[in-house]
C-alpha cells in the first residue's frame, strides 16, 4: 500500500492507497517543530485505528510546502516504514510542462495539484484550492501549467478579523439564511462565504476570458464544498485531488524507474 502525505501550512493530509482505491485518509495539524519520531507514532496510531499496520505500507510519497519539515518526514518514513519516501519537487520529470517565468517558484502542491487534475479531467482546466491560501491554477488543453493566482485563506483572513475586531463574535462557517443578515453572526456569515465565493468566480471568469475554450473549474481543499455549493463557476469538488496526485505521480515514477532499468540490462 501506498502512504501519501501533502504537507500544507495549516494541514497535513495524510492518506492510504490500495492500488488505485483510498482506504482511508486523515487531516491532522501543521506543527513546524514535529519530530520524526512525532510524525511517526501519530500515523501509525492513525493505522492500528483503522486496522492496518506500518507492515502494509510499501511506499510513502510526500509533498510539502513546509521545508523545516522535510528532513522530519523523509526520517519518518525510513525509521517507521523501512521505505525512502518519494519527495514531489520542481526538479522532478512529471511531464508537465511549467510555463512560469521561473518554474522553480512551483509549490510542490501545485505541482501535483496540477498533474492530477490534467490526469482525471483532462484539459483546459482551472484548479482552485482552499488552503492556508486560496490558489488558482491554469493548465491548458494540452496539460501544460500556465500560471495562476494567490490570494489570502479563508481560514487566516477570518482570523485576522476577528484579531482585529474585538467586539466581533466568532462565527460557524455555514451559509446564513439570507445575504442580507438580520444579526452580527447572520451580517458575518453572508460577508465572509459570500465574499469569498465573489472573489472565487470574479477570479475564475477573468481566467477563464484567457482560455481558447471554457475551462473546466475543480476545487479542492477544506472549504471547497462550502464555497462550492454557492460558485457559479465551480464545476466539480475533489476533496483528495492532491492525494490522488502523489498517488500518480508515485505510479509514474514507478514506471519510469522500471523502463530505466529495463533498458540498462539491454
Amino acid at each position: 500500500m501506498l502512504l501519501t502525505v501533502d504537507v500544507g501550512n495549516t494541514n497535513i493530509m495524510v492518506g492510504v492507497f490500495d492500488d488505485q482505491k483510498v482506504i482511508i485518509c486523515w487531516r491532522l495539524a501543521t506543527d513546524w517543530n514535529s519530530t520524526e519520531d512525532e510524525l511517526g507514532i501519530t500515523i501509525k496510531s492513525l493505522l492500528h485505528h483503522s486496522n492496518l499496520s506500518s507492515q502494509d505500507i510499501t511506499a510513502v510519497a510526500i509533498s510539502s510546502v513546509v521545508p523545516p519539515l522535510m528532513y522530519s518526514l523523509e526520517r519518518m518514513a525510513q525509521k517507521y516504514f523501512a521505505v525512502k519516501p518519494l519527495v514531489v519537487g520542481p526538479d522532478m520529470q512529471t511531464g508537465l510542462k511549467i510555463l512560469l517565468d521561473n518554474p522553480r517558484e512551483l509549490g510542490a502542491d501545485r505541482i501535483v495539484n496540477a498533474l492530477a487534475g490534467y490526469t482525471l479531467y483532462g484539459g483546459p482546466l482551472i484548479i482552485v484550492d482552499f488552503g492556508t491560501a486560496t490558489t488558482f491554477c491554469a493548465i491548458s488543453g494540452e496539460g501544460h501549467y500556465l500560471g495562476g493566482a494567490i490570494a489570502p485563506g479563508i481560514g487566516i483572513s477570518v482570523e485576522v478579523l476577528f484579531e482585529k475586531a474585538a467586539k466581533l463574535p466568532r462565527v460557524e462557517m455555514i451559509c446564513p439564511p439570507s445575504v442580507i443578515g438580520k444579526s452580527t453572526i447572520a451580517s458575518l456569515q453572508s460577508g465572509i462565504i459570500y465574499g469569498f465565493v465573489g472573489q472565487v468566480d470574479g477570479i475564475v471568469q477573468r481566467m477563464a476570458q484567457e482560455f481558447p475554450t471554457p475551462p473546466l473549474v475543480v476545487a479542492t481543499g477544506g472549504f471547497a464544498s462550502l464555497i462550492a455549493r454557492e460558485s457559479k463557476t465551480i464545476d466539480r469538488v475533489s476533496p483528495l485531488l492532491t492525494l490522488e496526485g502523489l498517488r500518480i505521480i508515485y505510479r509514474q515514477q514507478q514506471e519510469l524507474a522500471d523502463l530505466s532499468k529495463k533498458i540498462q540490462k539491454q
